[in-house]
């Protein structure tokens, strides 16, 4: 079976900190792969209104995004009340779309813990069509 490899870019562009809920684990008694996901989503979310998103069918310049896909390598497992540090970067842009980029690290022992990535693509919600990445928001994310 092939591996999912994801290089995280050495830029962090923004950084947040989350704690795990009894709502996040799963019956392994761990953080769900559900939950994973609905956690980088906060963080992006957290991170787009840092850069003057008021939500991601809104940003700057009237752009919106769109998740494309979604790739997760699990490192370690995440329990309740667990600390998690989370990284963004940004890279592998083209036209009209990038990746961003989530490192997990827990903090109660600094391990690295989940690498993800999401691949965004630039939308524009009143017209339902795929836009170019503008050239502001471009700069922003490099």
């Amino acid at each position: 079976m092939a591996r999912v490899k994801i290089d995280i870019p050495e830029k962090v562009l923004f950084l947040t900190k989350l704690d795990v809920r009894i709502t996040d684990l799963n019956y392994g008694g761990h953080v769900g792969n559900d939950s994973v996901l609905s956690i980088i989503h906060e963080a992006r979310v957290r991170f787009l209104k840092s850069i003057g998103f008021e939500n991601e069918a809104s940003g700057p310049e009237g752009v919106g995004i769109i998740m494309g896909d979604a790739a997760i390598i699990y490192k370690a497992e995440i329990f309740y009340g667990d600390r998690l540090r989370i990284e963004i970067g940004a890279g592998d842009f083209t036209r009209v779309g990038f990746d961003l980029y989530y490192r997990f690290i827990s903090l109660g022992n600094e391990k690295e813990v989940v690498r993800a990535k999401t691949g965004i693509i630039c939308f524009d919600y009143h017209s339902k069509s795929i836009i170019n990445v503008p050239s502001a928001l471009h700069k922003t994310l490099t």
